[in-house]
């Protein structure tokens, strides 16, 4: 089983339209709702890929009752979702058909309080435990954990730090996926991999050439470091070497949800126990397969397929200084 933490989940709406214009009034083509935040995404890519997952965080109010809903009907993903008064955020992406990109609208998420707070922490320290209450799988800890995306308000800084340590304690291997004071605190817990993307990663340590920030990064803390590069691919620096790939040819979609996939594809790596370069490919050949998906938490199974045996996994060395 594997554990996605998703404190600021969220109710994504994706519309869909012919052509966007800025102040324009538009005729919507397809509106698609889906449970949503980071973990969730990475949970719903991990169950197509044939993993068992739990996730847990916070859902509340309407929108919460209309995320759970909605996660009930996956397969594969068990609900330890913790009841907040506030309501679940909503995140709106318009997919520019015309163009193939996206405008992304994301709400703030809704105050966690301190009873709240500790109610979440006795819910990971079970899981982390047994693993779930619904009595499938081993019953045992997790393999991995996933602890992703933002935090809503009254939630620690560091709190991504803190959920490390538990899950190390645990004996529990830890990817971690988000940005700014949250990963910088988070990277002192020596999390086992971080996927930032390359401008998060230079702004939490100052340096923009992906391979010196993702060599500070490990110097910070992180044991390897997993920098998306946008459509050039990934770069992975782990303790026993550095690769680089990119998808074999471009593709134009939606690209929100691509790095969630790209997530699950490490997890199932990590836990699958196969070598670095081989994690990488897949994570790479998942993302792209993501762009053509019509929703955040998809793939598009045939082309990650054909993607995958053409995904070219290259060593990396370190840049000259500069």
């Amino acid at each position: 089983m594997i554990l996605t933490v998703t404190l600021n989940t969220a109710l994504d709406l994706t519309y869909r339209v012919p052509r966007l214009d800025v102040h324009g009034s538009h005729q919507v083509r397809e509106v698609v709702q889906r449970p949503g935040g980071k973990g969730l995404n990475v949970a719903r890519v991990l169950a197509a890929l044939g993993h068992r997952t739990v996730v847990t965080g916070f859902a509340g109010g309407l929108t919460g009752s209309e995320l759970r809903e909605l996660l009930a009907r996956e397969r594969n993903i068990e609900d330890e979702l913790v009841t907040t008064a506030g309501s679940t955020r909503r995140t709106v992406g318009v997919v520019d058909e015309s163009g193939g990109g996206s405008t992304q609208f994301n709400e703030p998420g809704p105050h966690i309080s301190p009873e709240e707070w500790s109610a979440f922490q006795e819910v990971y320290a079970r899981l982390l435990e047994n693993g779930g209450s619904s009595g499938s799988g081993d019953g045992g800890a997790p393999e991995a954990v996933a602890l992703c995306g933002s935090l809503p308000p009254g939630v620690p800084v560091g709190a991504y730090a803190q959920l490390t340590k538990e899950a190390h304690a645990a004996g529990v291997p830890v990817v971690l996926d988000t940005s700014g004071e949250p990963l910088r605190r988070g990277l002192a817990a020596r999390p086992d991999l971080v996927k930032p993307n390359a401008e998060e990663l230079a702004g939490i340590t100052g340096t923009a050439e992906p391979l010196h920030a993702a060599r500070a990064a490990q110097r910070r803390g992180a044991r390897s470091v997993a920098a998306s590069l946008g459509p050039e691919g990934m770069l992975l620096v782990t303790p026993d070497g550095m690769w680089q790939a990119g998808p074999p040819r471009s593709l134009t979609g939606n690209p929100t949800g691509a790095g969630d996939s790209a997530v699950a594809g490490l997890l199932a790596g990590l836990v699958e126990g196969v070598p670095w370069p081989e994690m990488l490919a897949r994570a790479v050949a998942l993302s792209a397969a993501t762009v053509r998906a019509p929703t955040a938490g998809e793939f598009d199974e045939g082309l990650h397929a054909d993607l995958l045996s053409q995904v070219t996994v290259e060593e990396s060395s370190e840049p000259a200084p500069g």
